[in-house]
């Protein structure tokens, strides 16, 4: 059934909006695409897909004046941020692709190429993997799953935690190396793969996620 939460869909043009929204307009109603700082408002719940160069991305949020406003509503506040592909990857320090650039620095760690040392493992990691979740860790976006769910993944680059904190890693897979596909810190979560294009197991997660902003808010 949906329900009312309201989600602020950033579209800093790179990636697929359409296919976010719908995925998100199955649990809600409320599912707003904004462009520009001065259209988050005051949503329950932000999330920043994307696909692409991160130096690129990052400089696109700052053209539309978006990083100020999601981080005093999500990381200085209590609304839930959902970063997918490219937008989780901003949530890291740093990022080597293209160069140095600075992430928004909400997670330990930085964004790095994936080096499988193979060339049975091609990069881009691109197509389905099953999920190794925390073992004893009680997450949002992972509620109610047993762990080998595969989902779909389309990335160069990956995040390399830098924290002693093993609770934000949520879930991680392998392509020739390890890779952290999901982390979750309070109310900021970020998935590598990409749920709107992982079937039924992606829309599960997107629905724990509108749940969880529909029960603190």
């Amino acid at each position: 059934m949906k329900n009312k939460t309201s989600i602020a869909l950033v579209d800093y043009n790179m990636g697929n909006i359409q296919s976010i929204k719908n995925a998100f307009s199955v649990f809600t109603k409320n599912v707003k695409v904004v462009s520009k700082g001065s259209e988050i408002g005051t949503p329950d719940a932000i999330v920043v897909p994307g696909v692409g160069s991160f130096g690129e991305g990052i400089k696109n949020l700052q053209q539309r004046n978006m990083i100020d406003p999601i981080t005093e509503l999500s990381f200085n506040g209590n609304i839930p941020f959902l970063g997918i592909c490219l937008g989780m990857e901003f949530l890291a320090q740093s990022s080597t692709e293209q160069g140095n650039h600075d992430g928004l620095g909400w997670i330990p760690g930085e964004i790095r190429r994936i080096d499988t040392n193979s060339s049975t493992f091609r990069v881009p990691h691109m197509g389905w993997n099953k999920l190794d979740l925390a073992d004893n860790l009680e997450t949002v976006l992972f509620q109610d799953f047993d762990g080998g769910e595969s989902v779909y993944f389309v990335h160069s680059y990956h995040l390399d935690p830098q924290t002693t904190d093993d609770n934000i890693i949520t879930a991680t897979t392998s392509h020739g190396c390890e890779i952290t596909a999901a982390v979750e810190s309070e109310n900021i979560f970020g998935t590598q793969f990409h749920p709107e294009k992982s079937q039924g197991t992606g829309l599960k997660i997107i629905e724990n996620f509108v749940n969880f902003a529909d029960e603190i808010n």
